[in-house]
């Protein structure tokens, strides 16, 4: 009977050490937030310059942290882009070269299942995740938020959406017959279609403090996507009040949708101090690509060329992240750094480690901010785009390759962030050397396994039943 008691006691005791080492673990890993925008330009933020639109919010994860001047994400449009994003991988390696198309009766349609995602590998070390926004990496059941290892989701899954309540006409997304349709549909709430009568943007900012009450006992990632401000450019008069010196009537709706975003990142930002986790959570915002000047509004500032172009305007970011205590506030890094580097840097600071799915090709930037590490995050970056036959390679030197199909370009970013000089003939062996280092990466990669927008009218003729439910 004795040995008995002992053995329960015993049981007991280890149940709870176990228990304190969990809570303990689950205390020293950080919340991660990230924030991304979608077409955000590069000089739409105060802490890289904006003169006319005010983002105090924003502009506060960059005080309050690091400010990246040369941040670059992995494609040019939304789709690939999150793709590298959330799986901390050249999307290329997985045959994502493409925007998916909204098919949510094709399980090959967006992120293969051979991808890990970042909620899916922080799952590993307990964490609770939830998707906002906007998704774009598969409509059909087995791609969608609940199924790649996220908790919750409140959104859409196409790659864009109308803003406003009443113009959300389509009860699922069924109703689709084409394309943009699906930017009139229902938002989804986990899986299931929800009424809402909220501006979009305020929706989602709304949802995200919610979320932040909802997992504050335990780590939690949040993947913020809003989709201001792409188009369809929509505004309500709060927000367009707030700016009446703006008079080209692009520009003020542009404008009145980042102050929306801007808000909304006030408000995620208060919650956290309210429920004092501000200390332990790792907030990074970025946009998922460069601003497509004319068709939102958008400003680049002095780089080139926008959304779906390999020059810098397409590519080149505007980036900050904050973790008080772990980044020094103001701090300002000029390495080349990219977007696939926050699946490293979330995994890398958690308290249990995660083995992932796949290798990665992300770093974590934090010893490289905090000065730890004094090389530069990647000797390499290299980006592709299938279908036009461009590309683009650029070092640790801020030289930089662009090839337009036959067109062969080289820069010096350092000197020229405007890509005006083709330094080409001059500078032969350097252009040689970086494209045999982009065609030996390029050897690796694997073409799009998905039709995309541009072959829509094919993909639709061989896919009679691509919007009809199947039985």
């Amino acid at each position: 009977m004795k040995s008995t008691t002992l053995l329960f006691f015993l049981l007991i005791s280890f149940n709870v050490v176990q228990a304190q080492k969990t809570d303990e673990i689950k205390k020293q890993s950080p919340n991660i937030i990230i924030i991304l925008a979608d077409d955000l330009g590069y000089n739409d933020v105060g802490f890289n310059g904006c003169k006319d639109i005010p983002t105090p919010n924003i502009d506060k994860i960059a005080a309050n942290g690091v400010k990246f001047t040369n941040a670059y994400v992995s494609y040019a449009v939304c789709g690939p882009s999150r793709a590298g994003l959330i799986t901390g991988r050249y999307q290329d390696r997985f045959g994502f070269g493409r925007n998916p198309l909204f098919a949510p009766n094709d399980p090959e349609m967006g992120l293969p299942l051979s991808e890990e995602t970042l909620a899916a590998a922080l799952k590993k070390a307990d964490y609770k995740s939830v998707a906002l926004g906007k998704w774009h990496l598969g409509a059909h059941e087995s791609q969608r938020p609940l199924q790649r290892g996220f908790n919750d989701f409140f959104g859409f899954l196409s790659g864009g959406h109308q803003y406003f309540p009443e113009l959300w006409t389509l009860k699922d997304e069924y109703e689709v017959k084409a394309q943009f349709d699906a930017y009139k549909t229902k938002l989804l709430r986990n899986n299931t279609r929800i009424e809402e009568n909220e501006y979009l943007t305020d929706a989602l900012s709304r949802e995200a403090v919610n979320y932040i009450e909802k997992y504050k006992e335990e780590p939690f990632f949040m993947y913020l996507a809003y989709n201001a401000p792409h188009a369809p450019m929509q505004a309500t008069d709060t927000y367009l009040k707030r700016f009446p010196n703006i008079k080209d009537k692009k520009r003020k709706t542009y404008a009145a949708m980042v102050s929306a975003m801007d808000d909304g990142v006030g408000k995620v930002m208060n919650k956290l101090e309210a429920l004092g986790l501000s200390e332990n959570t790792i907030v990074l915002f970025l946009s998922d690509n460069g601003g497509p000047e004319k068709n939102n509004g958008s400003d680049n500032g002095a780089l080139r060329a926008g959304k779906g172009q390999l020059f810098e305007g397409g590519i080149h970011v505007p980036f900050a992240m904050k973790w008080p205590g772990k980044i020094p506030s103001g701090s300002i890094y000029e390495s080349a750094i990219i977007s696939f580097d926050i699946f490293a840097t979330a995994i890398g600071n958690v308290a249990k480690p995660i083995k992932t799915k796949n290798e990665l090709d992300g770093v974590d930037l934090i010893p490289y901010i905090t000065g730890v590490h004094k090389t530069s995050p990647h000797d390499y970056l290299f980006w592709r785009k299938f279908d036009a036959d461009n590309h683009a390679i650029r070092n640790n030197k801020g030289e930089k390759v662009v090839m337009i199909k036959e067109k062969s370009l080289l820069f010096n970013l350092d000197k020229d962030i405007s890509e005006t000089t083709n330094l080409i003939h001059s500078q032969k062996e350097l252009f040689k050397q970086l494209e045999e280092t982009y065609q030996n990466w390029n050897s690796k990669m694997l073409n799009p396994i998905f039709l995309g927008l541009l072959q829509d009218s094919k993909y639709t003729k061989s896919n009679p039943n691509r919007y009809k439910k199947l039985k």
